[in-house]
C-alpha cells in the first residue's frame, strides 16, 4: 500500500510518500516558512522559494510537484487526540469535529492538522484520510502518572506528546538490544526544537515529561519546560505578561542564549558565550534529572535512547546529560559518543550495565505504518 504522510506543524508541512510493503520512498519533502515573505519548497533533491500564504497554499504547491502520483492511503500527523483518541482511526467528519473541538489543547497544531486533511480530502476523493496521534501512545500512562493534584471538576490530565517518535524508536531499540519490545524497559530522550523524556515499560508508556500541553518538561527551543506554577500569577501581576505565551515563544534556550537552535547555542558556546555555556548547562541538567527519576519509576532501565535532531546530532548534550550516571550503570564511550555516524548505534562504553543508544526517528515510517493497521481494522461495511 503506498502511503502519503502528511506531517502539518505550525510553520512547516512535512511529506513523504511510501510504499509501506517494500518499505521504499517514493517521493519526500518539505514546505518551510508558510506565511512568511518567501517560503521554500525542497523535494526530493530540488528546491523552489516562493511565498505559501497558508498551510493550504503549501500543501497545494505539494500535490503539484507530486504531480501524478496517487496514494491509496493518507496518513496524517494529529498532534492532540485527548481521551478519546487512543489508536489511529480512518476520518470522518465526526472525528475532524473532535480534532477541532480539542485544538485549545493544541492551538498551534491541531488547526492545521486539520486544514491538512480537508485539502488532501479535496484532492484525493475516495481515498481513505487516516489520523495518527501524537498522544496515544501514551493512553497507557496508569492514573498515579497521568493525574494532577487538583480539583476534579477542572477536567484535566497529563496526556503526553511525541508518541509517534516513542512508538518507533522502542521497537528498533528492543531490536539492536536483540530481545521482545515486552522484556525491554527504556527511557526516551526525543531532543529537538520540542523536547521529551519517557519511561516505557516493557513497550507501554509508563511516565512522560510533557502534559496537559507540550510545554511541561525538559527546557525546549523557545518553551520553558517545568517552572513553578506560580510563575504565571506572578507576572501578570508585575509585569502584566501573557505567561503562556510567554512560556510558549519566548523561554527556553532562546531566552537563555538568544536562540533557539541548539546547533547555534552550540556555536556560541564554543565560541566563549557564557550565556550560551549556562543555556547548554541547564538544558542538560534538566535532562539527567528526568533520567534519574524515570530511573527509580522504571526499577531497572535495559537502554537509554537519544532521537530527535539535538538527540542524534549532539554529542556534547549527550555526554553532559549522561554525565555522572555511572553509579547507575550509565557510561558513556567517548569515541564512539564523538563518532560522525547519522545512523543507529550504541555510543555506551562495552562493559556499561546499561546502553545508551543513538536512534534516527522515522515519524513517518510510523504513520505509514499505523495508518495501514487503521485502514485493515476497519470494520466491514
Amino acid at each position: 500500500m503506498s502511503v502519503l504522510v502528511l506531517n502539518t506543524g505550525s510553520s512547516t508541512v512535512k511529506y513523504e510518500l511510501i510504499d509501506v510493503e517494500t518499505g521504499e520512498r517514493q517521493a519526500k519533502g518539505l514546505v518551510e516558512r508558510i506565511g512568511e515573505e518567501e517560503g521554500l519548497l525542497t523535494h526530493d533533491n530540488g528546491s523552489v522559494k516562493d511565498r505559501f500564504a497558508d498551510h493550504e497554499a503549501a500543501l497545494k504547491a505539494i500535490l503539484q510537484v507530486l504531480g501524478d502520483i496517487s496514494p491509496e492511503a493518507v496518513g496524517h500527523r494529529v498532534v492532540h487526540g485527548g481521551e478519546r483518541f487512543r489508536e489511529a482511526v480512518v476520518v470522518d467528519e465526526e472525528v475532524i469535529a473532535a480534532v477541532e473541538r480539542l485544538a485549545p489543547l493544541a492551538p498551534l497544531h491541531n488547526p492545521v492538522n486539520v486544514a491538512g486533511i480537508r485539502v488532501a480530502q479535496r484532492a484525493f476523493p475516495g481515498v481513505p484520510q487516516v489520523a495518527v496521534f501524537d498522544t496515544a501512545f501514551h493512553h497507557t500512562l496508569p492514573p498515579h502518572a497521568s493525574t494532577y493534584a487538583v480539583p476534579r471538576e477542572w477536567q484535566v490530565r497529563r496526556f503526553g506528546f511525541h508518541g509517534t517518535s516513542c512508538a518507533y524508536v522502542a521497537e528498533r531499540a528492543s531490536a539492536m538490544l536483540g530481545r521482545g519490545l515486552s522484556q525491554t524497559n527504556l527511557i526516551v530522550l526525543h531532543l529537538g526544537n520540542g523536547a521529551s523524556a519517557t519511561a516505557i515499560r516493557a513497550g507501554r508508556s509508563a511516565d512522560t515529561s510533557m502534559g496537559l500541553t507540550p510545554m511541561e518538561g525538559l527546557v525546549m527551543g523557545t518553551r520553558s519546560g517545568d517552572v513553578d506554577p506560580g510563575l504565571a500569577g506572578y507576572l501578570a501581576r508585575t509585569r502584566g505578561i501573557d505567561a503562556d505565551e510567554a512560556l510558549t515563544r519566548d523561554s527556553g534556550l532562546l531566552a537563555l542564549a538568544g536562540v533557539s537552535d541548539m546547533r547555534a547555542v552550540r556555536q556560541r558556546a564554543d565560541d566563549g558565550d557564557q550565556d550560551a555555556r549556562l543555556a547548554r548547562e541547564v538544558y542538560c541538567h534538566r535532562i539527567r534529572k528526568y533520567v534519574g527519576a524515570y530511573y527509580a519509576v522504571l526499577g531497572r532501565v535495559d537502554a537509554i535512547v537519544f532521537t530527535g535532531g539535538v538527540g542524534e546530532h549532539d554529542s556534547g548534550v549527550r555526554a553532559m546529560s549522561m554525565a555522572g550516571l555511572d553509579r547507575l550503570g550509565i557510561t558513556l564511550d567517548p569515541a564512539r559518543n564523538d563518532e560522525p555516524s547519522t545512523g543507529e548505534r550504541a555510543v555506551s562504553a562495552p562493559d556499561g550495565e546499561v546502553a545508551v543508544l543513538v536512534i534516527p526517528t522515522d515519524e513517518e515510517w510510523e504513520i505509514a505504518r499505523q495508518t495501514v493497521t487503521a485502514i485493515r481494522n476497519m470494520p466491514a461495511r
